[in-house]
């Protein structure tokens, strides 16, 4: 008589069962990418902050669709062929989406991958128009737009400068020189034309020569389309040659660190374009209770970043998924996403439908602090 035997897979099932076990669920895998080292390594670690909190707050809530969350941080040092870089090394770890990148060429650049990876992108700061017009379903954005911003900056200049010189000046990068076009083109529906167009070397520690430039045309007031590195010393410069003119930039030089390059003297009555705070909503409270718990202030881009994260978990638990085509289909729905920076819904470009920019001026307040407020 044959001796029958039971298949070891069977066994296995069977004691699976018996013992009540079910197979293990596996972490998302999702990313933050930015410039972690180098002269926006300030904005970087406002990405990595926003995203780690995000992060944090909901694998203590379950996690989505009842997996946890396990972030990746890629650094791009602020370099579009870096973000390439980055973007395949997040494609390699299995990320499904990146909250990410901090600079427009970067973003840009990086997006190609991950549409060809079927990961959802998601920028708390890309403010280049052509993110979004290139026709990737995977990209979308928690910021405006530089035609938005460069709106808002051009009028008030237009405004509050009318019958007065203005000079503009560019960093060269996609986003400075973007931005810049922008503004000078809203000055001139405005009434008014610049007397200066200007591009620099962004990273440069001199800008001797540009201050001359700036001296001889007479400039009320300089324009300067870059980040605040640049715009610090170049505000530092103008003073140290007796250039009282103030600077106006774009979200780019919103950063404490500002003040500490520029001089605390130097800086008063500059001008910047910005979102609302968004630390003033009251829907991000018990989210900045946190940080600041943590020693850290949600300054500038933290919350926006946030934002990001919330909106791709939301989209991810309404699709069911985490597959990117679907995930994006639930966001250029036109479902209203609930975050941390106010109530936001995208149109089929990618796009929040409701941007809003207001000026801000740099002032010492009476704790002798220098600090922004809105102009009113």
């Amino acid at each position: 008589m044959t001796k029958k035997t039971v298949p070891t897979t069977l066994v296995w099932a069977s004691l699976a069962l018996a013992l009540g076990s079910s197979p293990a669920l596996a972490d998302i895998r999702i990313g933050v990418a930015g410039p972690m080292t180098g002269a926006l390594a300030v904005y970087g670690q406002q990405l990595k902050n926003g995203a780690e909190q995000a992060v944090a707050d909901f694998n203590a809530k379950g996690g989505v669709n009842g997996e946890q969350l396990k972030l990746f941080v890629g650094d791009d040092q602020a370099d579009p062929k870096q973000g390439v870089s980055v973007a395949n090394k997040m494609a390699g770890d299995g990320a499904k989406f990146v909250a990410g990148h901090l600079n427009s060429g970067v973003s840009i650049a990086a997006s190609d991958v991950y549409a060809e990876n079927g990961i959802v992108e998601i920028s708390p700061s890309t403010t280049n128009p052509s993110f979004t017009e290139r026709g990737l379903k995977n990209v979308f954005r928690t910021c405006g737009r530089d035609d938005q911003q460069g709106a808002v900056a051009g009028a008030y200049l237009a405004k509050a400068f009318a019958g007065k010189k203005v000079a503009i000046i560019n960093d060269k990068t996609t986003y400075g020189r973007g931005l810049a076009e922008e503004t000078r083109k809203a000055m001139a529906a405005g009434g008014m034309k610049d007397v200066l167009f200007e591009a620099v070397n962004g990273g440069d520690k001199d800008y001797g020569a540009l201050v001359s430039k700036i001296k001889a045309a007479q400039a009320d007031v300089v324009y300067f389309g870059g980040t605040h590195a640049d715009a610090g010393l170049i505000i530092r410069q103008m003073r140290d040659q007796g250039v009282m003119a103030p600077l106006m930039g774009g979200d780019g030089i919103n950063s404490s660190e500002l003040a500490a390059i520029a001089g605390t003297d130097g800086i008063e009555g500059t001008l910047m374009t910005f979102s609302p705070d968004p630390r003033k909503n009251s829907a991000a409270a018990e989210v900045v209770a946190r940080f600041r718990a943590k020693q850290i202030e949600p300054e500038t881009f933290t919350l926006y970043t946030y934002a990001a994260v919330e909106v791709w978990a939301a989209a991810a638990a309404e699709a069911k998924s985490t597959d990117a085509a679907k995930v994006s289909a639930v966001i250029r729905s036109g479902k209203p996403f609930a975050t941390v920076v106010g109530t936001l819904t995208y149109d089929a470009k990618g796009d929040i439908t409701t941007p809003a920019y207001v000026v801000y001026r740099w002032a010492k307040g009476a704790d002798g602090k220098i600090d922004y407020a809105e102009v009113k």
